[in-house]
Order: structure tokens, then C-alpha cells, then sequence
């Protein structure tokens, strides 16, 4: 049974610490661990309005692919550094979430980078576009927040 939207904001943050598995040679955040980063941010949303991604894949037949991104690196993040991978739902269409999504370095609220995020829903067994769910559909609503904006 899903959780009440107030467990998931219209803003949300998932902590990150980068670790040195996530640098390159020069303790850097390797530009595509970014994309990671923003994957659990997504994931963890879902799961705080109380949806596991294989019991939707179980229950409803669904997954959810990403189909677009855009994003630009505004500032490096390095080893050890505390980060925030913040999501917020900026439209919804019949077999569509668009999310504006960004990590943010937690010290000094520096955006390391930020984007657009357009995933679909997808039907588990051929693959092909397929409408949200109306449950998900009504609780997702709420969520919006309007188009997507500069991070912080």
C-alpha cells in the first residue's frame, strides 16, 4: 500500500557522499557517476510515496526508463564532499514524468549540476510505451511543481 505524499515533497534531496570510486585520476566526481547520482534521487522518491520498482514491475507490469536528459556540469564535486541529488516533478504526461533534477554540495549549496530528466513508463513485457497507472497518475499530481527552474 503506498505511503501518503507527504513522505515525498515537491522538492526532494537524497544524500550523497562521493566516495573515491566516484572520482577520477584528479578526485574529481567522474562527470558520469552525475547520472547515478540523479537515478537514486528519482528511485528513492518513488520509494518515499511507497513504490518499489519490482513490485511495480510485479503488480502492474511497469517499469520506468529514462527516455531523455539534458544536463550541464556547473561546478566540481570532490572526494569526500556531501552532496544533495535533488528531484522535483515538473510535468506529467499520460506515459511521461519530467523531472528538473540537480546535485547540489551540501557545505555551501553550490550547484555541481542540473538538468531535465524525461522518463517514461514502459510496459515490462514488450517494451513499448505504456500510460501510468491512474494511482500512481492521482498521486503523482500533487507533486508538481511547475517548470523547471535554475537549482539553487
Amino acid at each position: 500500500m503506498p505511503r501518503s505524499n507527504h513522505l515525498a515533497p515537491a522538492v526532494f534531496d537524497w544524500p550523497i557522499r562521493v566516495y573515491y570510486e566516484d572520482t577520477d585520476a584528479g578526485g574529481v566526481v567522474y562527470h558520469a557517476n552525475y547520472l547515478a547520482f540523479l537515478e537514486r534521487s528519482r528511485t528513492e522518491w518513488l520509494r518515499a510515496l511507497g513504490h518499489e520498482q519490482d513490485e511495480l514491475r510485479a503488480r502492474q507490469g511497469i517499469l520506468f526508463a529514462v527516455r531523455r536528459l539534458t544536463l550541464d556540469y556547473r561546478a566540481p564535486a570532490r572526494l569526500n564532499d556531501r552532496l544533495l541529488a535533488r528531484s522535483r516533478l515538473t510535468r506529467l504526461g499520460g506515459a511521461t514524468l519530467e523531472f528538473a533534477q540537480g546535485v547540489i554540495r551540501e557545505t555551501d549549496q553550490v550547484c555541481c549540476c542540473e538538468g531535465s530528466v524525461q522518463v517514461a513508463c514502459i510496459d515490462a513485457t514488450s517494451l513499448r510505451p505504456r500510460r501510468l497507472p491512474d494511482d500512481l497518475m492521482s498521486q503523482f499530481k500533487p507533486l508538481l511543481s511547475g517548470p523547471a527552474e535554475p537549482a539553487p
